[in-house]
């Protein structure tokens, strides 16, 4: 019998891949198609068409099979990672009935009805009252309940774009478990939609027939359909296995599957995740996420702005290294690489806290970013390096809510994510935490992971443990240099820490002068 291979498809915010991986994690053959087709209609509004995905998903699959010499009938199977909290309503023909409200989208509902009752006095007496509110305002729901009333009423489901793609790909409205993230009634800690008398559906009003039904990780979602096959070129019959959404996929495929062992991922939202059996909300009514493995728990801290502000930097003051990577060949990350290290450790003072977006509890809602320790040496060289270091120092501190909370403390850091291939962000990140930081042996981590679901669930593996072991493997390591860690250690104890508490006043006077953030 020919050897044989997983298809696994990764629709991230900037692109969409399709990749087959042997199973021994091994990255075969890619293929990736950018996505540009994001639309602005107002200040802090992001939507897309949700045809677009699909398009993108089919001639990403089609330039996949032109470029392959794997024969499709090797293909075992396939699994999706999607970005998370990417929402689309569909009507009875499973048609779109209005753009997709993607992940970014900032649009906030205002004066709406307070969740009541038992619930509403638990979270008055809890202190939680304004973070239940700040969830019921983030809700894509209420805003197109409120607003667009008649596209609610028509909407006969609503589903995360994970849930659209499976259903565009086997005719059913299903979804993972593991790709529920977002603001949506779900339990996270039975992993099932909320019971009927959980506070959450007074915080999301919506019946339950408007969802899909859920299947685990590693279960067969469905079947690629005829018609599936015929826009794709993915065989039809081919079954489809339930992964997980993009972070948390990225956390199996960077090898994370034991609650010791962290995982940074360097993305649009920095995060750090780690997997656990029991279920531990280290910031309360903030609950854990699915993990990509079944009956599992990735607790996350992030960093909403978290390598956007790296994207911003390179931006706003990075064109002269972009000039010079295209004129001499190189890549751009090797001479901004360059730039942190032109400047020393803890960037002659230069601290930055990075809260470029509001929060719901330490950061809370009134939070705002700040850069503090300027002086006449600075250059943009020291502001570069001081956005790394801050987002390592905000993830550190994350790293500790955890370890206090699930009482198991991280030895061992794993970097993904597009920030991953910069040695200087590794190196940081090594020092400031003051523990090894690794790679994964292959930058396409979400995707790896997604094939790990699949490979487990096809019966390659009969356990992640065999199936991490066998398909992840450890790339570079960056030790951390002890005087540096020591002198890092004083300005995250001494500085960083002590700067959210002293400026939370200052934070809340912006907040009430100017009206933003608003209050609910």
């Amino acid at each position: 019998m020919s050897e044989e291979y997983i298809l696994a498809i990764d629709n991230g915010t900037q692109s969409i891949r399709a990749m087959i991986f042997d199973v021994n994690g091994n990255l075969c053959e890619k293929a990736q198609v950018s996505i540009t087709e994001y639309k602005n209609p107002a200040p802090g509004l992001n939507e897309i068409d949700p045809d677009v995905f699909w398009r993108n998903l089919c001639e990403v699959c089609h330039l996949l099979w032109s470029k392959s010499k794997i024969e499709k009938e090797q293909i075992a199977g396939l699994s999706i990672t999607t970005q998370r909290g990417t929402l689309i309503n569909l009507d009875k023909q499973g048609n779109p009935l209005r753009p997709a409200i993607v992940w970014l989208d900032q649009r906030r509902t205002e004066n709406l009805k307070p969740v009541s009752g038992l619930w509403g006095a638990a979270f008055a007496i809890a202190g939680m009252r304004e973070t239940v509110a700040y969830l019921q305002s983030e809700a894509e729901c209420n805003w197109i309940r409120i607003h667009q009333p008649e596209i609610w009423k028509n909407t006969h489901k609503f589903l995360f774009l994970s849930g659209y793609l499976h259903f565009k790909l086997t005719g059913k409205f299903v979804d993972s478990v593991g790709n529920q993230v977002g603001y949506i009634p779900f339990d996270y800690k039975s992993q099932n939609w909320a019971s009927p008398w959980d506070w959450k559906w007074q915080a999301v009003p919506m019946e339950k027939k408007l969802l899909p039904d859920l299947i685990p990780p590693t279960q067969i979602i469905g079947y690629i359909t005829t018609q599936a096959s015929q826009e794709t070129g993915i065989p039809e019959n081919l079954p489809i296995v339930a992964a997980a959404a993009d972070k948390a996929c990225e956390v199996i495929g960077a090898g994370c599957i034991d609650p010791n062992v962290a995982c940074i991922s360097y993305g649009t939202t920095a995060t750090i995740n780690t997997t656990h059996t029991k279920y531990t909300e280290v910031i309360p009514l903030i609950p854990p996420y699915p993990s990509a493995i079944p009956n599992a728990y990735s607790l996350e801290m992030q960093i909403y702005r978290g390598f956007w502000m790296v994207s911003w930097f390179k931006r706003e003051f990075g064109q002269n290294e972009e000039r010079l990577a295209k004129k001499h060949g190189v890549l751009p990350e090797t001479l901004f690489d360059d730039l942190v290290n032109s400047v020393p450790p803890g960037s002659m003072g230069l601290m930055l806290q990075p809260f470029w977006s509001p929060g719901l509890k330490n950061p809370g809602p009134e939070a705002k970013g700040a850069i503090i320790g300027f002086g006449d040496v600075h250059t943009r060289a020291h502001l570069y390096r001081s956005i790394l270091e801050g987002l390592a120092y905000a993830l550190r501190e994350g790293a500790e809510r955890t370890e206090k909370r699930s009482k198991i403390p991280i030895t061992e850091i794993r970097v993904a994510g597009g920030g991953s291939q910069s040695n200087a962000a590794m190196q940081i990140t090594a020092d400031i935490f003051g523990k090894p930081v690794s790679r994964p042996h292959t930058y396409e981590a979400s995707g790896l992971g997604a094939a790990i679901d699949a490979a487990v669930g096809l019966g390659f593996y009969s356990n992640f443990h065999d199936a991490v072991k066998n398909m992840t493997h450890v790339g570079e390591t960056f030790e951390p240099n002890k005087q540096t860690h020591e002198m890092y250690n004083r300005l995250y104890n001494r500085v960083y820490l002590p700067m959210y508490k002293r400026l939370k006043p200052l934070y809340e006077e912006i907040r009430e002068i100017t009206g933003y953030p608003p209050k609910d």
